[in-house]
């Protein structure tokens, strides 16, 4: 059995610098949400600094969600997604961050797909990629390991694509996922009922959540409290596992309060603070620990 990693108390002359700067990248018009409720997520999660860069046209939008995070505006392509130069826009910053969300609303244009690949193939800070980065590297024909940790966090149906196949079962469909993930030297998490953490050589399935979480947004939020974790200083494989835990208990504490018909991604962020409580109060019972296979 593998304990989930403790949460140390935060020192009384602690300052925001302590906690981890993320950056997060995505959002396009018409999906500012996604990757406002990322930077919500990884506020909530316990990142010092937050910043999230988007296309110019949504930044107004997306920096008038939650005053807590900073903005960066970058190129934008016809259709409001990011456009050509995007990464020129980031790169001299990019060695400020401690981990790098991308995905939440990015859009599946060349441009992006072109950050996408550029930033999995060049950055040697975490990464973790979900959504549309996802599926813009699932366009490529052979993906090789990044340069820097990795973590990939695919449904199912977006894991199939990464494949390349289609294994006939939930149990093939994992077997391919601990296999793939060994072969990237990467942690993927394949989400759904009691999803699977695994780096390949351990794997693990999550105890915590309910169906109330299958709805838009969802995702955005784990990517989100997924980069604080790492900003905070866990391993990849840890902070996996104990961002899917928390991301599951807070939508069971949210279900407890509004019913799973109710629920919606925001009530994830709302319910983030209560599930680090309860899992502080737990964790000296062994709670998360289950689940190793």
């Amino acid at each position: 059995m593998i304990p989930f990693p403790p949460l140390e108390p935060r020192p009384r002359d602690s300052h925001k610098g302590d906690f981890g700067r993320a950056l997060l990248v995505g959002g396009s018009r018409g999906m500012p949400g996604a990757i406002s409720l990322a930077g919500m997520a990884a506020l909530r999660g316990g990142s010092g600094l937050v910043t999230l860069a988007v296309p110019v046209g949504i930044q107004q939008t997306v920096a008038g969600y939650e005053p807590s995070y900073m903005t960066i505006g970058l190129p934008e392509e016809s259709r409001g997604e990011v456009g050509p130069g995007a990464l020129t826009g980031l790169e001299a910053r990019l060695d400020e961050y401690d981990c790098v969300g991308l995905g939440p609303g990015l859009g599946r244009g060349e441009p992006a797909g072109q950050l996408v690949l550029q930033l999995h193939q060049q950055l040697r800070t975490p990464l973790v990629l979900d959504a549309d980065a996802l599926y813009l590297l699932g366009e490529q024909p052979g993906i090789l390991p990044g340069a820097g940790p990795r973590i990939f966090t695919p449904h199912a149906g977006e894991f199939r694509r990464l494949l390349g196949s289609d294994p006939a079962s939930r149990e093939a469909l994992e077997t391919a996922a601990v296999d793939w993930a060994s072969r990237q030297q990467s942690v993927l998490v394949l989400k759904g009922h009691h999803s699977l953490v695994t780096d390949g050589e351990h794997s693990f399935h999550n105890t915590s959540g309910n169906p109330g979480m299958a709805t838009g947004g969802s995702g955005d939020v784990l990517t989100g409290l997924l980069v604080a974790l790492v900003c905070q200083g866990l391993e990849p494989l840890a902070a996996a596992r104990l961002a899917v835990y928390l991301h599951g208990l807070a939508g069971d504490l949210a279900a407890s309060r509004l019913g799973e018909q109710a629920l919606i991604a925001s009530d994830l962020v709302d319910f983030l603070g209560p599930a680090f409580v309860h899992y502080l109060q737990e964790s000296g019972d062994g709670a998360g620990d289950e689940g190793v296979v």
